[in-house]
Formats: C-alpha cells, structure tokens, sequence
C-alpha cells in the first residue's frame, strides 16, 4: 500500500531547484518547476546512471520539464517519467504534494 512519506520542508526546493532524496531504498529527485513539485527515481532505465548529475558530479540542468541522462542523452519528462526522445522505459514517477508547508511523495 502506498502512503504519502514527509521530506522536507518545501522551502528547501525553491523555484527551478531540485533535490535528491532516499526513499523507500530508491533515490528520488524532486523538483519544483512554476510553482509545482514533481518526483522522479533518480536513475536512468537504460543503464541506471544518476539523471540529476553528469559524470563528474555536476548538476545536469532541466530544460522545461525534461531531464537528460547525461551518458546515453536519454530525455525524461518531470512530469510523467516518459522518455520523449528514445524508446526507453518511462523512469518511475512519485504523486507529490505539500501539506502545512511540508513536501510529501506517495511511495
């Protein structure tokens, strides 16, 4: 059964930030793209590379709401988890919302 886990204050992922999370035994990014968070696992499915980090431990950028694995140039929807560029599984994508100023994910 899934159930809504507290995270983090949401004042701790402003406006076009992210952060990175263990939940469940999974690493999830979250992100807050025009006032809405959304969660994604932190890994690409065709390899299981980080998506938030490049090889050398910098921050990959979003462009909208997509991600891009930075070893295979996979791109992911925020959104959603679909690819939009590649036939590749969809990443696994987390209900969020925010409750008395608190960031929670349905895992």
């Amino acid at each position: 059964m899934k159930t809504f886990i507290p995270v983090c204050p949401s004042s701790e992922i402003p406006e076009g930030a992210r952060a990175v999370f263990s939940i469940k035994n999974h690493w999830v990014a979250i992100f807050q793209v025009s006032g809405r968070y959304y969660a994604i696992e932190d890994m690409c499915t065709h390899d299981g590379n980080v998506l938030t980090e490049d090889l050398k431990g910098n921050d990959v950028p979003l462009d909208g709401y997509s991600i891009t694995c930075s070893r295979h140039g996979a791109t992911f929807d925020i959104r959603d988890g679909h690819c939009v560029n590649q036939n590749q599984v969809p990443v696994n994508w987390y209900n969020v919302r925010v409750t008395d100023g608190q960031i929670e994910v349905e895992a």
